[in-house]
């Protein structure tokens, strides 16, 4: 039995949209927490922060150095300023994520530390204790926010160059073009298509 070339369009066609559906998250505390603390800020008649991925990359990397230490009053907004421990790994988070540290100077790190990351009481974190000083300023105007176990750390940037998280160094992959599995699989499939008509 023959398939018709109309056919055949069709039904990769079909193929190739059902394999780029939209992608949902595994981070739903980050997202949650993230349109919070936007509808916090438009509240206050302020621009939303826009996602950066260089503060969530280093947002990650201090997310898991959390995870393995226990929820205290000398952890995360409650604390006295200056009382928690240094990031002994920072200058490696940096490298990992191809940061200067020139250019994170003026961003602001903040982390919480909530049983289960309760949505409500996450946001609370941030937005009633001595982190909203900085959700409260202007000048931030990008976020990273990454998670993980019972810790979510969210990194505030700004525009300058001093905080605005951009990369140490060109990426030396950042004109090449970039492929996901479903990218592959359709490119093969558009090739088929290709050359099915060819013949």
């Amino acid at each position: 039995m023959a398939i018709s070339k109309l056919h055949l369009l069709f039904l990769l066609s079909l193929v190739s949209l059902s394999l780029h559906r939209p992608v949902l998250s595994d981070n739903d505390e980050e997202d949650i927490l993230l349109k919070g603390l936007n509808d916090y800020r438009t509240s206050l008649n302020l621009t939303t922060l826009t996602h950066n991925n260089n503060a969530e990359c280093l947002a990650d990397e201090l997310a898991d150095q959390f995870k393995n230490q226990p929820c205290t009053n000398t952890t995360g907004p409650a604390s006295v300023p200056g009382s928690q421990p240094g990031f002994q790994d920072f200058p490696k988070f940096l490298t990992k994520c191809r940061l200067d540290i020139t250019a994170t100077r003026d961003g602001e790190i903040m982390q919480a530390c909530v049983p289960n990351l309760d949505a409500t009481l996450v946001l609370s974190n941030f937005t009633k204790s001595r982190y909203n000083k900085n959700l409260n300023d202007s000048k931030f105007t990008g976020i990273g926010i990454a998670s993980d176990d019972n810790w979510i750390v969210v990194i505030l940037t700004t525009n300058t160059t001093e905080g605005g998280y951009t990369p140490a160094t060109k990426d030396s992959n950042s004109g090449a073009l970039a492929f996901g599995v479903n990218g592959v699989v359709s490119s093969c499939l558009l090739v088929l298509l290709f050359s099915c008509f060819m013949f």
